[in-house]
């Protein structure tokens, strides 16, 4: 259990928490949301012993284990999987000792540290960190290479897979999706669902907070509100809330107004149809969330040009990829071949596929910034493309404010103009005149967004936009992209910006760009399908290496025979996998919505109901009970068929 009493805390002349009251029992897993600076991150700082409350008092359960991420790498000449495993201090200790014993020839001890290591689970443990680290996106072949040879985004990768690595009983991560593309964030997603142990996250993607957390922490005027349920049932509970005064409720009003405008005008054009209707989609939802966010101090809109071509842009026949400087044709690097597309005004798109599979390449060969390695880029006469990618935050003059990198585009642009049009970024008053390099990640991330806005594109690529941004500019973001009336291309991993902004995917995999018929929920279905055929491949190309040298062709097929005698064994052990995996779901869906009814406030507070309390209270109990026996189930069957596909391949 953790539980914060009476907690007072000041960090310079901000005043983060004053008599802040939390408890937290262990196996919660609980997302930590507030403004930027509100405290977040000063929380973990208090449970991790970095910082002491000015007043109160923090109280955990003794002999808890803690994990947290570190945000600096510093032994790089270590491998990915040496880094991972050294995470596990216990079993690393073990192994020195173990080694220490052999060269004294103490075969007792030998014996003693070989029960140690066992207990520790530490054999298959190069097996488990491999594993994490494969998830997180890395091919097998670089697991034995340096930390030094990966770039700070993939280095956070490997950090985050230490971190999962390490035994906790309580897990502290903050912004762990930040360096992850899609596919990365659906297999964290997954592994920390079947996290045993109590999970505080600090997150700004609200699909991931929904998946993950049973709870939410939100920092709210220096106090501390516990929220039973995910993010969406904490964003309904909050605007409830809010609706209930007048002013809140106007604001909510006027931004349905302004998409149902956006409707109007634009559903009897063929061109802006599609828009439209998803569009009216999204008022479905936006109720709820604009009044959620009704006092976040950003507001904004993306004005597209004035002109336009049909088509903007043309790819024929094209081969994308790199060719390396004084290198002669033919030694070029290609992700993507034979490209065929046409980008129309009003088209959404949202680009998926694996990672490395070229996504990023495409976005820059369509600004221009990527020459072709073949075939053709046609762009209209009146094409103006709008490119924001994570590069464009270290571009940013560092000396310079935001007043001065807006008046550098539009030198003609009156003072009033330019800090009229920060100010809906986040940058309000004086703040236009603050040095660059002196803010935050959050804070460039807004700037290089609003100077691509200032430009007024009609064919808007944006390459995880989200990175660094809190809920409250993500939101921000979403709306103002609702009103946009260029074409839009997203690659992120941010789902609910997808959903709400792009009507249509293409799908980047194969060396190929091809639309996908499909949603989000079928992606994750074809992803983990494609990642099991790979799998099985590289099981059978194993097989097949064993078997290659002088094997004669009556052994070969004597194998075979025993890889089918050996699949049919595996299939019980992958059927009771499966329905306990099917079963779990069921029951997760089932304790969502108890605990979205534990979350109206009037239902300990109106006598009438105590009976519906009391039972839903013992249905969360059973339901939670029963999710313990088949997580418990699945991973025996889990561990069951990977034991028996090891001893296959011994």
């Amino acid at each position: 259990m953790i539980a914060l009493r009476q907690v007072s805390l000041q960090r310079g002349t901000q005043a983060l928490l004053e008599g802040a009251d939390l408890t937290l029992h262990a196996g919660h897993k609980a997302g930590i949301v507030g403004a930027n600076g509100a405290g977040k991150s000063s929380l973990f700082k208090l449970l991790l012993g970095e910082l002491t409350p000015d007043r109160g008092e923090i109280e955990m359960s003794g002999g808890q284990r803690i994990a947290h991420m570190a945000q600096e790498v510093e032994a790089l000449s270590r491998s990915l999987l040496d880094h991972v495993l050294d995470g596990h201090t216990e079993l690393r200790r073990a192994e020195a000792a173990l080694a220490e014993a052999r060269e004294a020839v103490d075969v007792h001890r030998e014996a003693e540290l070989h029960g140690v290591i066992e207990a520790l689970d530490g054999y298959s443990a190069p097996a488990r960190a491999a594993q994490l680290l494969v998830g997180l996106g890395f091919a097998q072949q670089d697991l034995e290479r340096p930390l030094s040879s990966f770039s700070g985004g993939w280095r956070m990768r490997v950090n985050l897979a230490r971190t999962l690595f390490m035994p906790s009983d309580l897990l502290l991560l903050d912004e762990p999706t930040n360096h992850l593309d899609l596919d990365a964030l659906l297999w964290l997603e997954q592994w920390l669902t079947r996290y045993p142990g109590t999970l505080l996250l600090i997150s700004h993607d609200r699909d991931f907070l929904d998946a993950v957390c049973d709870s939410i922490v939100h920092f709210d005027r220096r106090s501390l509100v516990l929220y039973r349920g995910n993010y969406t049932t904490f964003e309904r509970t909050r605007a409830e809330k809010l609706a209930l005064q007048q002013a809140e409720a106007a604001k909510q009003q006027a931004r349905r107004e302004e998409i149902e405008r956006f409707v109007a005008r634009f559903r009897a054009k063929a061109t802006k149809a599609r828009a439209a209707q998803s569009r009216l989609k999204m008022l479905e939802r936006m109720g709820d969330i604009a009044v959620a966010h009704a006092d976040s101090p950003f507001h904004f809109s993306l004005p597209a040009a004035d002109k336009t071509s049909h088509p903007l842009l043309v790819l024929d026949e094209a081969r994308l990829g790199y060719r390396p400087k004084g290198e002669a044709t033919g030694a070029e690097r290609v992700q993507l071949d034979n490209v065929r597309l046409t980008l129309l005004p009003g088209q959404r798109i949202g680009l998926l596929g694996p990672n490395g599979a070229g996504k990023s390449t495409l976005i820059k060969t369509l600004t221009g910034e990527l020459p072709l390695l073949a075939g053709k880029r046609i762009a209209g006469e009146h094409l103006k493309v709008g490119y924001f990618a994570q590069h464009q935050l270290e571009g940013l003059d560092l000396a310079s404010t935001p007043f001065m990198h807006v008046q550098r585009l539009s030198p003609t642009a009156s003072d009033q103009e330019i800090r009229n049009f920060l100010g809906g970024f986040g940058f309000p008053g004086d703040d236009v005149f603050g040095e660059v390099g002196r803010f935050s990640g959050g804070e460039k991330a807004r700037l290089a967004l609003a100077l691509v806005a200032w430009q007024k594109p009609n064919l808007l690529l944006l390459d995880e936009p989200t990175n660094h941004l809190d809920l409250e500019m993500r939101e921000a973001l979403t709306e103002a992209l609702a009103g946009f009336e260029g074409t839009v291309i997203i690659v992120s991993h941010d789902r609910h910006l997808l959903r709400a902004s792009v009507d249509e995917f293409w799908r980047v995999a194969d060396h190929r760009v091809e639309p996908f018929d499909g949603d989000l929920e079928d992606y994750r279905l074809w992803l983990k399908a494609r990642l099991e055929g790979e799998r099985r491949e590289a099981r059978g190309d194993r097989q097949e290496r064993q078997l290659e040298g002088g094997v004669p062709r009556e052994d070969r097929k004597a194998s075979r025979r025993a890889a089918a005698e050996l699949r049919e064994k595996l299939r019980p052990l992958k059927k009771q996998r499966d329905r306990a995996e099917q079963a779990m779901e069921k029951v997760q869906a089932e304790l969502a919505g108890v605990e979205e009814v534990l979350g109206d406030a009037e239902l300990y507070t109106d006598p009438a109901r105590k009976e519906e309390l009391t039972a839903t209270l013992a249905r969360q109990g059973e339901l939670k009970s029963r999710l313990e026996d088949l997580e418990a189930e699945w991973l025996a069957a889990e561990e069951a068929l990977e034991d028996a596909e090891r001893r296959s391949e011994l």
